[in-house]
């Protein structure tokens, strides 16, 4: 597995690369970074290449990098930022998957460049846009962390971030997700909820999407509970539902096996 930067016209983007053949891209959850996926990076099926980049400012290089179009970033900004780095590495084509704000943004892309999709994997998602009540707890969030900085959304977020046998069987873990969001500065935390706060509602879009889907939920997310999945379900016209039991909301981490095999069967499923 290699640690990588491509240098695009406007910045610096940060990713992890491994195997070769044909393109997975995965985009992490809100507030981690590309390291959510070092358990797949580490088990890619042969024939293909699984490419996992950082979403604007988050684990940005330098404060220059984490400042550029952070303040006006949205879900369409990130699909474009994805659709760059496939350009800069000539992938034309891919499967493109992403977890919780990840999610958000896989079907940002759909929407733009459907036809560069081999597949989406849609995990611990929802394709909803938020509530009045769920833009109210992102404008939270933004003043928690402005005031009190990463430290304090580790504090709210990770108890409803990892499902409860996680946070019971993995303590390790419970440090682990801590420590990703430390990683990270106040200005990209906070960018990328108000960009999940103003994204679209994507339901009318997934009838309309004919790519094999995956998705993947925990059987113990509360924050994007299983119903969400289901109802995506429902909607998508190629679709294939996994549950994963005894995870949480980073289904990836908790259940790293189950997650994986399920990927894997999957890919080896995409003509």
């Amino acid at each position: 597995m290699l640690l990588k930067y491509a240098h695009l016209l406007d910045r610096t983007v940060r990713y992890l690369e491994v195997g070769s053949g044909r393109a997975l891209i995965l985009i992490h959850a809100f507030p981690l970074s590309a390291d959510q996926w070092l358990p797949q990076l580490h088990r890619v099926p042969p024939g293909w290449r699984v490419i996992a980049p950082d979403i604007r400012g988050f684990r940005g290089v330098g404060q220059a990098y984490q400042d550029v179009g952070l303040e006006t970033a949205t879900m369409a900004t990130h699909a474009a930022d994805v659709l760059s780095l496939m350009n800069h590495l000539d992938v034309d084509k891919a499967v493109v998957g992403g977890l919780s704000m990840g999610g958000y943004v896989t079907l940002a892309v759909a929407k733009v460049a459907a036809r560069r999709l081999d597949g989406l994997v849609l995990a611990d998602t929802r394709a909803t846009a938020d509530t009045e009540a769920g833009r109210v707890a992102r404008e939270a969030m933004v003043a928690l962390v402005h005031s009190h900085g990463p430290e304090a959304v580790a504090d709210l977020m990770v108890p409803t971030l990892l499902g409860a046998t996680s946070a019971h069987d993995q303590p390790d873990l419970v440090e682990a997700v801590r420590t990703l969001i430390l990683r990270n500065t106040p200005e990209a935390i906070a960018s990328a909820a108000q960009a999940m706060k103003g994204r679209e509602d994507m339901v009318g879009l997934l009838p309309g999407l004919t790519c094999p889907t995956l998705i993947i939920c925990g059987a113990e997310d509360v924050l994007t509970p299983p119903a969400d999945s289901e109802a995506m379900a429902a909607a998508l016209p190629n679709v294939e539902l996994v549950i994963v039991p005894g995870a949480g909301h980073l289904s990836n981490l908790e259940a790293p096996m189950a997650f994986t095999e399920a990927l894997t069967r999957f890919l080896g499923r995409i003509s």
